[in-house]
């Protein structure tokens, strides 16, 4: 019986993980940037996928949006303080059991439920202005602007919502994003999801689709990630390259023969690949900040 539920839970997870990366390539090709990047592009069957937490940007970049939100008393301070520890379990600590992706999606949720779509889109274009613009790792962004030169397609592909990818991948100049998709109605988020969380396995699966789509070889495909959680979406191209990774993704990378590229300043994190370094330093320094204003507010 035991064998039979855990085969029954493996296939509930694998059509979840259908479910997001079907809604991610949909809410992609609605993307009017998207249209306008594919215009006769020279390498018709290669093309590379980043993801964008601590891989194209120093930190989460849906803590930056939270951070721009509570600045506009979206929410309340102690709302970011809790936000703010579990995106450290959930994303810095490299860990994908059940209960973290569920609180995280939870989370998501309560961000834009009720919300109108084009109000934060809007506040997402002035949040990148403000807090992410410069935390673009322009090494990364090297590496995209060395496939884009080569012309190739570049598509970020990230467990954030899938309104705040675009946004950065058009600021960037990128074809596209693949995101967490939101369901909204007459233009207001219902606070439920399309599928699940871009994550993990679902992130291989919108790949593939993608590929299928537009006809890309993913021989010829490269993928970038700092995470080990992206194991799964390294492993379905050609070409994987570790970027800032995690101690377990710096294994797994030597271990494969992968490509390890390291933009981090610190001997620390250079030697040994500290999971997330800068994402779990700012994110430490928030929870501090938070409580402090909040004991000057007491």
């Amino acid at each position: 019986m035991a064998g039979k539920r855990e085969l029954e839970s493996d296939r509930l997870a694998e059509l979840a993980g259908e479910a997001s990366a079907e809604a991610a390539i949909q809410a992609a090709a609605m993307a009017p940037e998207l249209e306008a990047s594919l215009a006769v592009p020279t390498d018709l069957t290669a093309a590379a996928f980043f993801d964008v937490d601590n891989t194209m940007m120093m930190g989460a970049s849906i803590f930056h949006f939270a951070r721009g939100l509570a600045a506009r008393k979206y929410f309340s301070s102690s709302d970011l303080a809790g936000f703010v520890w579990q995106q450290l379990k959930f994303r810095v600590g490299g860990r994908e059991d059940p209960e973290s992706v569920k609180a995280s999606r939870e989370q998501a949720l309560s961000f834009v439920a009720g919300r109108s779509v084009a109000e934060l889109v809007s506040l997402g274009e002035e949040i990148y202005d403000e807090l992410m613009a410069d935390r673009i790792w322009k090494g990364t962004q090297a590496l995209a602007q060395m496939h884009l030169d080569a012309g190739q397609r570049v598509w970020l592909v990230t467990a954030t919502p899938v309104e705040l990818a675009q946004i950065i991948a058009r600021r960037l100049g990128l074809t596209g994003a693949l995101g967490t998709v939101s369901e909204s109605e007459n233009g207001v988020y219902t606070g439920r999801l399309v599928g699940d969380l871009l994550h993990g396995k679902a992130k291989a699966q919108a790949v593939r689709s993608l590929a299928a789509k537009e006809g890309l070889d993913l021989r010829r495909c490269t993928a970038y990630s700092d995470s080990s959680n992206d194991v799964p979406m390294l492993s379905v191209v050609g070409t994987a390259v570790a970027v800032n990774p995690d101690s377990q993704l710096r294994e797994i990378s030597r271990r494969k023969g992968w490509e390890i590229r390291d933009f981090r300043t610190g001997r620390k994190a250079a030697k040994i690949g500290v999971p997330s370094v800068l994402g779990a330093g700012a994110l430490a320094g928030a929870v501090a900040a938070t409580l402090a204003y909040r004991r000057r507010l007491k």
